[in-house]
């Protein structure tokens, strides 16, 4: 019996972080009234002026570049100490995602975190949306023990790690072991004749103090979660990164691609840190494709089944697969 519950376990668990849905316009009517347990915890005030403030740029490049000018003049400050292991907070977590599906960014009081989509985004959605009611949920990526790719890569559950050294720090996420690597050393992008697009894309960033300003670009096109729309090779981000305090860091993130949004999307995504008093915690090599549970195909009707993977009733005797 505990071992046909924790197989079942595995099916669910693989679904739900397989699929964090970036694109919220079907969030619950909790969190489209800023209720409830994903309510954001910034006052509605504080939340608008963050979101304005890319709208007045061009380009989220140009907003980037504008803030790293202004910092330019400030005084230079320690380093700071992001060391051990980080997790989604309570609100964010995967366990309080299983089965579920809206609490991977959190919407704004008295508004939503749904951005404001293009025809062509409403319609995949929609589509997605369908796929999704027929039980037909896939991903052709992910699925198939790829990386999640970013902006993605920030919905991702299980641990974390951030890695600060003066000219780079890596940002990395356990789940199939993708790490971003940040340059903070002056230089910038990729030149375009050399560039081609990326899972994680390209990131450069700059200490403001110390928060990390990041601005990623030349990402893949590829779908932000199953039955979600397509992002573009022109999905481009901007992220601020602060601890604000002992256990907490915040990453404000605006994300910007003219295939899906009509404007800049502002959403928050904030980290905890995992106690490990002895140190005995740490993250693996994680490689998916290793574990024959975890060997996901596409079935006739368009759903998803696990090669050679049968539950056993115990009860009965009878073998589901």
């Amino acid at each position: 019996m505990l071992k046909q519950m924790l197989k079942q376990w595995i099916v669910l668990a693989f679904v739900a972080i397989a699929s964090p849905p970036l694109i919220a316009q079907t969030a619950s009517p909790a969190a489209q009234q800023g209720g409830g347990p994903e309510a954001s915890q910034q006052p509605a005030a504080k939340w608008q002026r963050k979101r304005d403030m890319a709208l007045q740029y061009r380009s989220l490049a140009d907003f980037y570049a504008a803030m790293k000018k202004e910092s330019a003049s400030k005084q230079r400050a320690p380093l700071p100490d992001w060391a051990g292991i980080w997790t989604a907070d309570s609100v964010d977590s995967f366990a309080a995602c299983l089965g579920g599906s809206q609490c991977y960014f959190r919407p704004a009081p008295g508004d939503t975190v749904g951005p404001k989509l293009t025809p062509v985004a409403i319609a995949e959605l929609k589509r997605g949306e369908e796929m999704r009611a027929k039980g037909l949920i896939y991903d052709d990526n992910l699925s198939a023990c790829g990386p999640a790719g970013f902006p993605r890569w920030l919905t991702e559950p299980f641990m974390r790690e951030q890695i600060v050294t003066p000219d780079e720090t890596w940002v990395l996420t356990e789940q199939a072991n993708e790490i971003r690597r940040i340059y903070t050393d002056g230089r910038g992008h990729t030149p375009e004749a050399d560039r081609y697009p990326l899972p994680e894309g390209d990131s450069i960033g700059f200490w403001d103090a110390q928060k990390l300003v990041i601005h990623t670009n030349q990402l893949q096109s590829r779908p932000m979660g199953r039955n979600q729309p397509t992002q573009s090779e022109n999905m481009e981000t901007v992220e601020i990164w602060e601890r604000v305090d002992a256990n907490t860091i915040a990453i404000d993130v605006w994300l910007f691609d003219p295939r899906l949004y009509l404007e800049p999307w502002y959403v928050q995504r904030l980290y905890k840190l995992v106690p490990n008093p002895d140190k005995s915690l740490r993250i693996r090599y994680w490689d998916c494709s290793e574990n024959p549970n975890n060997d996901v195909t596409r079935t006739q009707e368009g759903a998803t089944d696990y090669k050679g993977f049968t539950f056993t009733n115990k009860s009965n005797s009878q073998s589901n697969h």
